[in-house]
């Protein structure tokens, strides 16, 4: 007779937030974008964790933290599949997939060195734009070029 254990359970949180279906390549680095590694809260983190749908993915559980708009906007940049979960007391009490913003506002560098955004005390502003083969890029709005995710880094 076989006893072995084929899975390890994760405890719930009581409050907080599940990020889940994030890109298993991109999970420490929406840990690093919001700050979590200056956290006190508990946090849970799984990664290449299988996926009927994604293959691979990774998930993040903050106890006792919910998030802002804008730093939705930054998991939506590097991980535009992910998924936000609330949760009070045990129970779900809102689920919504991150969505791209029409438009980014301070929250990213320019990478064109030249770009006024570098030089001066101007606020960044970027447009968000799919390109030919449907990958999202920022446009700025200053120097008008763009970046892909692989440029992107944060203020």
């Amino acid at each position: 007779m076989n006893n072995k254990r084929t899975e390890l359970k994760v405890s719930a949180i009581r409050n907080g937030t599940v990020i889940d279906h994030i890109p298993a390549e991109n999970v420490f680095r929406v840990f690093k974008i919001l700050n979590l590694d200056n956290t006190n809260r508990q946090v849970y983190i799984g990664t290449n964790l299988d996926s009927k749908k994604y293959g691979k993915k990774g998930i993040i559980k903050i106890s006792n933290k919910y998030f802002e708009n804008e730093e939705i906007s930054k998991i939506a940049i590097v991980a535009p599949t992910a998924t936000i979960i609330e949760i009070e007391d045990y129970d779900v009490i809102k689920k919504e997939n991150v969505a791209l913003p029409e438009s980014i506002d301070n929250i990213v560098k320019c990478f064109n060195p030249k770009c006024v955004t570098n030089h001066q005390k101007v606020p960044t502003s970027f447009r968000v734009i799919e390109d030919h083969r449907g990958k999202m890029k920022l446009l700025c709005r200053y120097c008008e070029k763009t970046m892909g995710q692989e440029n992107i880094d944060f203020l």
